[in-house]
């Protein structure tokens, strides 16, 4: 086993990155909460190198807000950067459906149709973290399929501040709202039908809004 003394500053900046990312992402650290380079040190076992390094990169990502002599925040939500956030996602996958609608085939049919039984199956179990890993691996099952995966990579980088939002209306009723959504997309991508795959696609990212609407009402502290 690799010591964690033995793992580069820069590997280990990376992994500080995506583990607070993620807490920040699915509301494990919420908007307000304070962090300190010292405490996320201690937890890892580094030194406060590292640590500074992912601040800075969580700091530009929008997702932390380091005040030079003062506690470094989660930074509360931006109802704005949710929105860019859906016009590059809707902007790439709708391109992407239509190129999977394009082909059509079994295929398709096969590989998403598991991954929506799969989600059912976390939808009954209540279990909302499951579900918004396989809700991911749909979407990105789609890039793989449109031959272009690398365009989840690209979705991935620039949905932070949406994913914030999905995480707070987790549930089992928004969860077979998204199920039904991803079944009207495959009944469309597997009759080769793009228009109406496409079509699917918007109505399905589009409900963003409405998720935003309600967060904002439901949480008003946690957003700018």
């Amino acid at each position: 086993m690799t010591d964690v003394l033995d793992i580069p500053e820069e590997t280990m900046a990376w992994r500080v990155v995506g583990t607070l990312r993620d807490e920040i992402v699915s509301m494990a650290l919420k908007p307000g909460d304070v962090i300190s380079e010292s405490d996320i040190a201690a937890r890892y076992g580094v030194s406060r190198q590292p640590v500074r390094e992912a601040f800075i990169r969580l700091a530009q990502q929008g997702l932390l807000l380091i005040r030079p002599k003062r506690a470094t925040v989660v930074k509360k939500i931006s109802p704005e950067g949710v929105r860019q956030s859906r016009f590059i996602r809707e902007s790439i996958e709708v391109e992407i459906v239509r190129r999977v609608a394009s082909k059509g085939g079994p295929e398709a049919d096969a590989v998403l149709g598991e991954l929506i039984e799969d989600q059912e199956r976390a939808s009954a179990a209540k279990d909302s973290r499951q579900f918004h890993q396989l809700d991911e691996l749909f979407h990105r099952t789609l890039a793989r399929l449109a031959g272009v995966e690398y365009a989840w990579q690209l979705i991935d980088d620039h949905k932070m501040q949406l994913d914030r939002v999905r995480y707070l209306t987790l549930g089992v009723s928004s969860a077979q709202v998204a199920i039904g959504e991803h079944k009207a997309i495959v009944d469309r991508v597997v009759a080769g039908d793009v228009p109406g795959a496409e079509a699917a696609m918007r109505a399905h990212l589009g409900r963003a809004e409405i998720l935003l609407t309600q967060t904002i009402n439901d949480f008003p502290d946690y957003f700018e």
